[in-house]
């Protein structure tokens, strides 16, 4: 497909014929996944439900379980603001039900549940946290407030609405401090450029569990778009920093959104798992080096990668690019550190 015919927005589209293209022999079919990372919703020429995500997760690997991801879809219509989000955690609860009869295949879908309530509510943030946790049979794990922010207009639409500093926020930090008193984790996403606020939570709440997405959000469009290795060179230093916390992991993946700058998705074929090896280690080891394996996951983040590879294909690239690793590393990265983050009983 050209590029000229791509249609603008945050994310590649997804093109099942475009996708189907590219078929590959799975790699290490029988190691256990989990993955930690993914989304559900229906929206307009995007769907993404219970059916879509079995035949994703049936492709082939072998994913025991998921963690549905926040991504503010069914929401209650009515009500008070600060409740609206129980609405989504109902609707994957229902699809978490489904799953568990066993009808729909052996993989735990939505084993685990991070929702989202905004913890600017401050002291009231806890009693809502806990209406998500019954809510959810226990399936309710933690939460995500995005805090994506940049300055350059050019980056606007990757951005959550969130004001600069979020994390920082007194507010926040008063809703966040129920977190961790209710055994629950909390997911971070923003931009490497912000990183130094996940430090500062981290530090100042030690005991809390902090879960930070997408390798840092790297970026190399907008005011990075030409300057590869600054960029690189800019993220690997915050992520390093992060890492130096030991209450935080990191979710390996999200190298399929436009923001990372990749450009496979412009292509008549869709890429194979060498190419997104290559493209990806960097990012990839850097973070399993800083972070080491037991705080290191690899997620698929779909489907909003789905634009730029196939999940049989995306897995075989994390198998390629862990193949060194040891028995128990790759078990950690594939499995073992979202257990152990989202407390996952599978």
């Amino acid at each position: 497909m050209p590029q000229s015919a791509i249609p603008p927005g945050r994310h590649a589209p997804i093109r099942q014929d475009w996708l189907d293209k590219r078929r590959e022999e799975i790699i290490e079919p029988d190691l256990p996944i989990v993955d930690p990372h993914h989304h559900m919703w229906d929206r307009p020429g995007n769907r993404y439900l219970l059916p879509d995500l079995l035949a994703d997760v049936g492709s082939g690997h072998n994913i025991v379980a998921t963690c549905f991801e926040e991504c503010r879809e069914m929401y209650r219509a009515d009500g008070p603001q600060e409740l609206k989000s129980l609405g989504e955690t109902e609707f994957v609860t229902g699809v978490a039900a489904m799953s568990a009869s066993g009808k729909y295949g052996p993989t735990r879908c939505v084993a685990g549940i991070i929702g989202n309530v905004d913890l600017r509510t401050g002291s009231r943030a806890k009693g809502i946290l806990e209406q998500h946790v019954t809510i959810s049979g226990g399936r309710f794990k933690g939460i995500r407030n995005g805090a994506t922010w940049h300055a350059d207009p050019s980056l606007a639409i990757y951005c959550s609405g969130a004001p600069e500093g979020l994390y920082r926020d007194r507010n926040f930090r008063e809703g966040f401090a129920a977190l961790a008193a209710l055994g629950l984790s909390f997911d971070a996403w923003l931009f490497h450029t912000q990183l130094g606020d996940v430090v500062d939570l981290a530090r100042a709440f030690p005991q809390a569990t902090i879960v930070l997405n997408h390798v840092g959000g790297a970026l190399a469009i907008g005011p990075y778009a030409g300057k590869g290795e600054e960029a690189f060179a800019e993220w690997r230093t915050a992520v390093r920093e992060v890492a130096s916390c030991p209450n935080v992991y990191v979710k390996v993946g999200g190298l399929g959104m436009k923001l990372t700058g990749f450009t496979f998705f412009e292509n008549d074929m869709p890429p194979s798992s060498q190419d997104l090896e290559q493209a990806w280690r960097p990012y990839v080891e850097n973070c399993i080096n800083a972070f080491g394996p037991q705080r290191s996951m690899f997620e698929s983040n779909f489907p909003v990668d789905k634009g730029m590879c196939s999940y049989p294909v995306m897995w075989n690239a994390f198998k390629r690019v862990a193949a060194g690793c040891s028995a128990d590393e790759k078990t950690a990265l594939f499995s073992g550190a979202a257990k152990k983050a989202y407390r996952l009983e599978v």
